[in-house]
């Protein structure tokens, strides 16, 4: 009777990494499509129909505008995962592990400051001060229903609502705001990962030669067009 062969136990499938958590801004992806709809618009216009020197100038313009468009308002992105951030800013996208990151920090713009002391700017996740100020406002309304006894809208209105009754609606809406709990969010991913082995290393810093180098171009077409003519 043979004894069968040892055999090694089947390789295990490699585990999958976390997905990036993407945040943008939706009010700057509105504006750009806005404002590449208006730029092409005007662009084709001044091409197709334009006489002499004008469909030339609207074709440097164009290759001016569109990637400078697409940089300040489409491109800016912030990917993070568990191991680290990738901020891709209008020119630079910035790579920076957990382990190298000293804070996040709110005030008229929300930047990531790493160990060294650079500090980055958040272009995709923007500050809304008008956002803070509804939020402020829910939350004073909430702490005055809290003083008043569970008496929903009593303590924040006191007033009366429609036909005499007493207005009982209770305040709607988040009590933070948007980009204020994103960067919550960012923080509780930082505590919990910034120790981690996996999320240690360097921060690197790319340009986005793909958005300058057509800026430039049309910018300097731009200048050889208007000094001849």
């Amino acid at each position: 009777m043979t004894t069968p062969d040892h055999q090694s136990p089947a390789p295990q499938p490699p585990v999958p990494t976390a997905k990036d958590r993407i945040y943008r801004s939706p009010m700057g992806i509105a504006g750009g499509v806005t404002l590449l709809a208006i730029v092409f618009w005007l662009g084709v216009d001044a091409l197709t129909r334009g006489h002499g020197h004008t469909p030339w100038l609207a074709l440097a313009t164009l290759i001016l505008l569109v990637p400078l468009v697409v940089a300040f308002t489409l491109r800016p992105a912030v990917f993070a995962n568990e191991d680290r951030m990738r901020i891709r800013n209008p020119f630079r996208v910035i790579t920076v592990p957990w382990g190298e990151v000293a804070s996040l920090r709110s005030g008229y713009s929300n930047e990531v400051v790493a160990k060294s002391g650079t500090k980055y700017q958040l272009w995709a996740i923007p500050v809304s001060l008008r956002a803070r100020k509804k939020a402020t406002r829910r939350q004073d309304r909430a702490a005055a229903e809290a003083r008043g006894g569970g008496r929903p809208g009593a303590a924040a209105r006191g007033g009366l609502g429609f036909g005499g009754a007493r207005d009982t609606a209770t305040p709607s809406g988040p009590t933070r705001a948007q980009t204020d709990q994103v960067m919550d969010d960012l923080r509780q991913l930082l505590e919990t990962r910034e120790q981690a082995e996996t999320a240690q290393g360097e921060v690197t810093v790319r340009w986005a030669y793909e958005i300058a180098a057509p800026a430039v171009a049309g910018a300097v077409l731009l200048v050889i067009l208007l000094a001849v003519w």
